[in-house]
């Protein structure tokens, strides 16, 4: 079994629900939830001008290959009526996969880790609090070290636990 984790987000309607739906879909089509982080309010990144966003932080335990993976969460957000009309614009809800085990993989539609993880505090705050010590393959640091070294300056609190 691979220890896969995933990342949340969505900052349109009723974002508590959407967060909600979304680990009840991935645990009915992917693999039981095996560990979730609390609940964090984070400014937009990217585009500056939308709704704060609240993201989380899960892990699963999985026999899918990580292509089957991404193929069940892109499933989930056209379920959940996800609508990719623009980059890094508003959604019902976002779900990436930040590792796949130790797996470093760069194919056409899928980079493990997520090559953005790292500059990002609304992914690495939620990840630290539940794998302080993972150690990110590529960069060869914890999660710890790529937190402590992180440049991006928006805020992100912890709102539910």
């Amino acid at each position: 079994m691979i220890t896969v984790f995933l990342l949340l987000g969505t900052n349109l309607g009723n974002r508590e629900l959407f967060l909600s739906e979304a680990i009840t879909h991935i645990e009915r089509l992917v693999a039981p939830v095996t560990k979730t982080s609390a609940v964090y309010e984070t400014q937009s990144w990217g585009k500056t001008d939308q709704p704060d966003y609240l993201n989380q932080v899960i892990t699963l335990q999985t026999s899918l290959t990580a292509r089957d993976v991404l193929n069940k969460i892109l499933d989930i957000e056209l379920l959940m009526g996800r609508k990719r009309e623009e980059k890094w614009g508003s959604r019902i809800i976002d779900i990436d996969i930040l590792f796949y085990g130790d797996a470093v993989i760069n194919e056409p539609g899928l980079i493990v880790p997520h090559p953005e993880l790292h500059n990002r505090r609304f992914t690495l705050e939620p990840l630290a609090e539940i794998a302080p010590e993972l150690l990110h393959p590529a960069l060869n640091k914890n999660i710890l070290a790529l937190k402590s070294e992180l440049k991006d300056s928006l805020i992100v609190k912890k709102v539910y636990f």
